[in-house]
């Protein structure tokens, strides 16, 4: 019958997924674009996420693609190419900056996805993204792949948070390094006083378990203003970039947006009383590095830079491995003070380690300055 539409279900049911499938696992019209992901408080670049392109096929969707890929069994073939492709560009990313990849939890454990995982010793600098296209049924079994693959330097994120009660089981299961808003929660979310408060509530849980949460979706400039007003830290979106070949900047246009409207809280961050102090790679270096008695704490940090303990003059170590001892450095000075003091009574003056996107030390507040810097702002009678 003429003048009948099919929607792109019934279009990819029609498709012979199985021939389509034979020919882009050998390579035939498979490529790799990269979104940036944009550092809201500062107006930069600090990643990209690898995202696959179907080219000359009759269903251009990735997400027709991966999700026929699953219903013929073919899901762990179809991720681990676009995990390989994605990964090759990781020698030419820009300095400072990671690279994230999407890996189905179904499949993370599976002998293709492992081959083209191990292939990389050193997984520092990628963001292993766990997308929700699947059921996570047991977050213990998950828990030996993710170990081993943060022991190799990789960061774990979560995507879609928000999108459901799954996502929230994610959170909490998973204790992720980025916490990935759902682009239906972003969008909009200007003129959704419902959407605005859900975000907010995933900031105060991300601030708990140390991660950061990174807002997909923006496309319009009150979307823009919005996350940006409830502190969310890094943003994607068509406003600030489209998927493109390596390595895109920022959108001319967003670029421009965001010199006119990143916050006043850029200005009051930890970044404004930071200190910089020893740091060692070993326990037994430290001793070396209260020689000169010019300092009375040293860092220890792992082999990916991240702080994992401090150690004062006498000897005491404290481990840093609690997400309350660290912040990321672009946190606003009062917000870490409230955070700080929901700590345990023993840690609760300790200083606060300060960290990147990626996890990597960038120096300490002490929580003295803290108090000083909070001081001075108040009014006085």
């Amino acid at each position: 019958m003429s003048g009948v539409r099919t929607t792109p279900e019934q279009r990819s049911q029609d498709v012979d997924w199985n021939a389509l499938l034979n020919r882009a696992l050998a390579g035939e019209g498979v490529r790799t674009v990269y979104q940036p992901v944009v550092d809201l408080t500062r107006g930069t670049v600090v990643g990209y996420e690898s995202l696959t392109r179907f080219d000359g096929y009759p269903v251009a969707s990735p997400d027709e693609w991966f999700g026929a890929a699953r219903r013929v069994g073919r899901s762990a073939a179809l991720e681990a190419l676009a995990l390989r492709l994605g990964l090759a560009g990781r020698e030419q990313l820009p300095p400072n900056t990671f690279l994230a990849v999407n890996v189905g939890p179904d499949v993370i454990d599976h002998p293709e996805v492992r081959a083209v995982l191990n292939g990389h010793r050193n997984l520092g600098g990628v963001v292993i993204e766990l997308t929700e296209h699947a059921r996570i049924d047991s977050y213990v079994s998950l828990e030996p792949s993710l170990n081993s693959l943060r022991a190799a330097g990789a960061m774990i994120a979560i995507d879609d948070a928000g999108a459901g009660y799954a996502g929230l089981q994610h959170l909490i299961g998973i204790r992720p390094h980025i916490i990935k808003l759902d682009r239906n929660l972003i969008s909009g979310i200007d003129r959704d006083e419902t959407k605005r408060a859900l975000v907010e509530m995933i900031g105060t849980f991300a601030s708990r378990i140390d991660a950061w949460v990174l807002a997909e979706g923006i496309e319009h400039l009150g979307e823009l203003d919005a996350v940006m007003s409830l502190g969310v830290p890094l943003g994607q979106g068509y406003l600030l970039g489209r998927p493109a070949g390596p390595w895109a900047e920022i959108d001319r246009r967003g670029a421009a947006l965001l010199r006119h409207q990143i916050p006043s809280r850029a200005e009051h961050s930890l970044r404004k009383i930071l200190e910089r102090t020893a740091t060692v790679y070993d326990k037994a270096a430290a001793a070396g590095a209260f020689a000169d008695d010019s300092t009375d704490l040293v860092v220890m940090l792992d082999a990916h830079h991240r702080p994992v303990a401090t150690m004062d003059a006498d000897g005491l170590v404290h481990s840093a491995l609690d997400p309350s001892m660290r912040v990321s450095v672009d946190t606003p000075v009062a917000e870490a003070a409230e955070r700080a003091i929901t700590r345990p009574a023993v840690q609760r003056f300790h200083p606060l380690l300060c960290v990147d996107e990626l996890g990597r030390y960038i120096g300490v507040v002490r929580m003295e300055r803290v108090v000083t810097y909070l001081s001075a702002r108040t009014p006085r009678d």
